[in-house]
C-alpha cells in the first residue's frame, strides 16, 4: 500500500473511470475451481483477488452484511476500525478519498467532496481545495466548506468524541491550543485558525510545518463534515446525518444497522462511490462458527469484520464452494505488544527473552498456517510500506520460527530472572484464532519458567482495557495479543501511533509499549519533512530498525486470510485501501 504522496501529482477519477473499472475487469480470473453452493456458482476461486468478481453496473436488492462485531463508532470522528472506515463510504464523504480500483490501484488519492487534489503551496504547507457543485446533505441542504471545518474541529472535542485518530489535531494544532467546538467562544464556533474558509466553496488548511501525508489524513472518516445543527455531540454516533449515498433507517448498536438511499445525493457529483443496492443492512451474531454457516447457506453476502472464517467454515468452503472464496493477504501485522512499564518488561533482557522463547511455528499453526494465518513476520512494517525490509535481529526467520530456549535463558539472566517470572497475556475472543494464539505462546513460555494467565476480553471493550496504560498497569497485562493495519499507507500512517512517544494517551491509547524514544521520535520528524517518498521510506527503516532493537513488540505474522463472498455479490475486488478487504462502496448484488 504504497501511494504516491500529497506531494505529487494525481490523476482524478471521474465517472468514467469507475464505470470502465467496473466493467473491463472480468470476472472469470478463478480458473476451473468455481463450485455450486446454495446460493448459486461463485465467480472463481480468489476472482476478487485477481480482479472484480461479477463485474455488473446493476442497481437494486439490499446487500447483506453480517459481522460478529459492531462498528467501533458510526461516528466518522470517532472511527477507528478499518471496516468502519471502509462502510462508512456509504453515508460519509471527504474532500478526497480513495480510487474505487483493485489492488495497489486503490490507494490512489482522487477527488471527492473537492473538485481535484489539494493546491499546496508555501513549502508544503498550505493546503487549498475548491468544493463540486450540487453537493448535498441529507436533507437537500448543500455542503459548504464550512461543515467540512466543524467536522474536523470535532477531533479537538476529546471530552465528547472519544476515539477516532489524532492525526489532523497533532499536525494542524500541534500545541493543542484549540478548546473543540463545543468549547469553542466564538460565535459560529469555527474558531480553529489553522483552517480558513473565505466563502462556501473553498477551504484552506495552513500547516505550522509541511507533513507529506496531510492528504492521507484528510481522506479519513474523520475529515467528513458535520452538519452543526445536525450535531448531537456524544449520540451522533446513533444517527450521523448523511453526505453519501445512503442514510441510516435503523441503528441499533451491537445489533442491526439499516441503511436506505439518500434521496438527495447525485450521482454525477460523487466519481467514486457505485451506490448500486437500494439497501444495505448489517446484523450482529456473536458466534462465529454460526456466521459461517449462514455466510455459506447464502443467507448473507459477506462479513463485516472481514477478519477471516473459523478453521471449520473455512474447510467447508473450500471443499464445497471454493468458487466463494478469497485467500486474502492483508496488510496486517499479527503482534504482541510488550507493556514496558509492567514489571520486569522495564528490562530489554526480560523483553528479549520473550522472543527467544516464542515458538512462532505453532503460533501460525494454530491461527490456520501459511494461508489461512499468514507468513512469519521478523519486524513489525508490513511489506506493503516503503521501508518495509527482511530486518531480523532476533533470527526468527534462521531458526525457522522455532524457539531458541538456550538465548532466552540467557536473557533471564541477564535480566535478573534466572527461574523466569509471571505475567499476564490478554486476548480478544471476537478475533479468530487469538486466544489459541495466546495460549500456544503460553505453552512455549512456560518451558523457560516464564509463567503467564491467559486475560480474554471482548475487543469492543479493548480500547478502554489495553488503550489505558492505567488499566494494562492494574491487570499486569505484561504481554497484549493484538493486531494493526496502516491508517494509512506509509510509515507514518502504520507505525506512528504505535511507537511514537507523543501519540500515547490516557485512554484511546495504541502505543500500548508505551515506547517514547528520542531517537525514534525524531526518525518520524525527519520523514515528515521528506517529500521523496522513496526517501521517506529509507527513513522508516531506520526507524523500523531501532523499534525492533527494542524489542517493544514481537511481530509474529504478516496476516492472510480466507474471506467469503456470496453469488450474489457483484463488482467484488480486493483493495489495499482498505488493508485487503473488499470495497465495500462498489458492491451490488444480484436480485
Amino acid at each position: 500500500m504504497t501511494p504516491q504522496r500529497s506531494s505529487r501529482t494525481r490523476r482524478a477519477a471521474g465517472a468514467a473511470l469507475v464505470v470502465a473499472a467496473l466493467t473491463a475487469t472480468a470476472a472469470c480470473g478463478g480458473g476451473g475451481s468455481d463450485s455450486k453452493g446454495e446460493s448459486g456458482k461463485g465467480a472463481g476461486f480468489n476472482a476478487a483477488v485477481s480482479g472484480i468478481a461479477n463485474a455488473s453496473t446493476t442497481k437494486g436488492g439490499t446487500l447483506k452484511f453480517i459481522g460478529k462485531q459492531d462498528l467501533d463508532s458510526a461516528d466518522p470522528q470517532r472511527q477507528y476500525y478499518g471496516m468502519a472506515w471502509d462502510f462508512s463510504r456509504f453515508y460519509a464523504r471527504q474532500l478526497v478519498s480513495y480510487a474505487p480500483k483493485p489492488g495497489t490501484g486503490g490507494t490512489e488519492l482522487v477527488p471527492d467532496l473537492a473538485k481535484a487534489n489539494g493546491v499546496v503551496s508555501d513549502g508544503g504547507k498550505t493546503y487549498t481545495y475548491q468544493l463540486r457543485d450540487g453537493i448535498t446533505w441529507e436533507d437537500g441542504s448543500p455542503i459548504t466548506s464550512k461543515d467540512i471545518k466543524y467536522g474536523i474541529e470535532r477531533i479537538w472535542a476529546k471530552e465528547v468524541i472519544t476515539g477516532g485518530p489524532v492525526y489532523l489535531q497533532q499536525v494542524l494544532d500541534p500545541e493543542g491550543t484549540y478548546p473543540g467546538p463545543y468549547k469553542d467562544k466564538s460565535p459560529d464556533k469555527l474558531g480553529l485558525k489553522a483552517i480558513e474558509t473565505p466563502d462556501d466553496k473553498t477551504i484552506v488548511f495552513k500547516l505550522p510545518k509541511p507533513n507529506g501525508d496531510f492528504e492521507q489524513m484528510l481522506a479519513m472518516p474523520a475529515g467528513s463534515p458535520v452538519k452543526q445543527d445536525k450535531d448531537t455531540g456524544a449520540k451522533y454516533q446513533l444517527k450521523p446525518f448523511s453526505s453519501g449515498p445512503y442514510k441510516f433507517k435503523t441503528y441499533e448498536p451491537k445489533k442491526r444497522i439499516v441503511l436506505i438511499r439518500n434521496e438527495n445525493w447525485k450521482k454525477e457529483t460523487d466519481p467514486i462511490r457505485a451506490a448500486l443496492p437500494d439497501e444495505v443492512t448489517v446484523t450482529i451474531n456473536t458466534n462465529l462458527e454460526a456466521i459461517d454457516e449462514l455466510l455459506i447457506k447464502g443467507e448473507y453476502d459477506l462479513d463485516l469484520n472481514a477478519t477471516g472464517m473459523t478453521q471449520a467454515g473455512r474447510t467447508k468452503a473450500l471443499k464445497q464452494h471454493k468458487g466463494n472464496v478469497d485467500n486474502i493477504e492483508t496488510s496486517f501485522v499479527r503482534y504482541v505488544d510488550i507493556a514496558t512499564k509492567v514489571a520486569p518488561f522495564n528490562n530489554i533482557e526480560c523483553r528479549k527473552a520473550v522472543i527467544y522463547a516464542t515458538d512462532y511455528k505453532s503460533i501460525q499453526s494454530v491461527r490456520g498456517g501459511p494461508d489461512a494465518g499468514g507468513n512469519i513476520a521478523p519486524n513489525m512494517l508490513p511489506k506493503s510500506i516503503k521501508g518495509s525490509d527482511g530486518y531480523d535481529p532476533y533470527g526468527v526467520l534462521a531458526r525457522e520460527g522455532k524457539p531458541d530456549a538456550a538465548k532466552a535463558k540467557d536473557a533471564l539472566k541477564k535480566c535478573g530472572k534466572p527461574e523466569g517470572f509471571s505475567t499476564n497475556i490478554s486476548a480478544r475472543t471476537n478475533q479468530p484464532g487469538e486466544v489459541q494464539a495466546a495460549e500456544a505462546l503460553q505453552e512455549a513460555l512456560g518451558k523457560v519458567g516464564i509463567k503467564t494467565q491467559v486475560e480474554t476480553l471482548d475487543g469492543a471493550e479493548s480500547a478502554s482495557i489495553t488503550g489505558s496504560p492505567s488499566v494494562v498497569k492494574k491487570r499486569n497485562l505484561g504481554l497484549v495479543m493484538t493486531g494493526w493495519g496502516p491508517d494509512f499507507p506509509t510509515g507514518q500512517g502504520f507505525s506512528q501511533p504505535l511507537v511514537d512517544g507523543r501519540f500515547i494517551q490516557p485512554n484511546g491509547n495504541y502505543n500500548v509499549s508505551e515506547t517514547n524514544d528520542p531517537k525514534i521520535n525524531k526518525l518520524f520528524d525527519d520523514a515528515l519533512a521528506e517529500t521523496d517518498p522513496d526517501k521517506a521510506g529509507k527513513i522508516y527503516q531506520q526507524m523500523n530498525h531501532a523499534v525492533s532493537d527494542l524489542a517493544v513488540q514481537m511481530p509474529f505474522l504478516y496476516d492472510k486470510n480466507f474471506t467469503w463472498r456470496s453469488s450474489r455479490l457483484t463488482n467484488v475486488y480486493s483493495t489495499h485501501a482498505y488493508n485487503g478487504r473488499y470495497d465495500y462502496v462498489s458492491l451490488g448484488v444480484v436480485k
